[in-house]
C-alpha cells in the first residue's frame, strides 16, 4: 500500500494515470500528450510499473502501458476517488483532451518517431 502512495505522490505520474485509466499508450504518446521529455516519462512509468499500478506489453518496437487490472480490482475506492478528482482539475481535463485528439488524429508511433512536430502542430490546431 505504501508504494502506490509513493508512485502516486507525483503530478506527472497522477497526470499519467489519467491518461492511461482511458487509453493504452506507448512513451512515445505519452510524451506527446503530456507535453513530458521521453527521459521524464519513462521514469515515472517505471515508477508506477514499480508499484503495480500499471502493466507494459511489448509490440514490434513499442511498449504499450495500461492500468493494471490487479490495481483496479484491489484499489476500487481509490480509483474511484482519483476518477472524481481528475473531472475537476483543469490540467487532466486539458491532457485528456489532446489524449481523444491525438487518438482520433490519423497519426500513430510511427509518425511521432518519424515527425514529431507535425503531430504536435496537428494537436496544437485541433484545441
Amino acid at each position: 500500500m505504501v508504494e502506490v502512495f509513493k508512485a502516486l505522490g507525483d503530478e506527472n505520474r497522477l497526470r499519467i494515470l489519467n491518461i492511461l485509466m482511458h487509453y493504452e499508450l506507448c512513451v512515445c504518446e505519452l510524451e506527446l500528450v503530456l507535453d513530458l521529455n521521453q527521459s521524464n516519462v519513462s521514469r515515472h512509468l517505471a515508477k508506477l510499473r514499480q508499484s503495480g499500478i500499471i502493466n507494459a506489453s511489448k509490440d514490434a518496437q513499442w511498449i504499450h502501458y495500461k492500468i493494471s487490472d490487479r490495481f483496479l480490482r484491489d484499489h476500487q475506492h481509490l480509483v474511484a476517488y482519483l476518477k472524481h478528482m481528475y473531472k475537476v482539475g483543469e490540467i487532466y481535463d486539458y491532457d485528456l483532451n489532446r489524449c481523444v485528439i491525438y487518438k482520433n488524429s490519423p497519426y500513430n508511433c510511427q509518425n511521432i518517431t518519424n515527425d514529431k512536430q507535425m503531430v504536435i502542430d496537428y494537436i496544437s490546431h485541433a484545441i
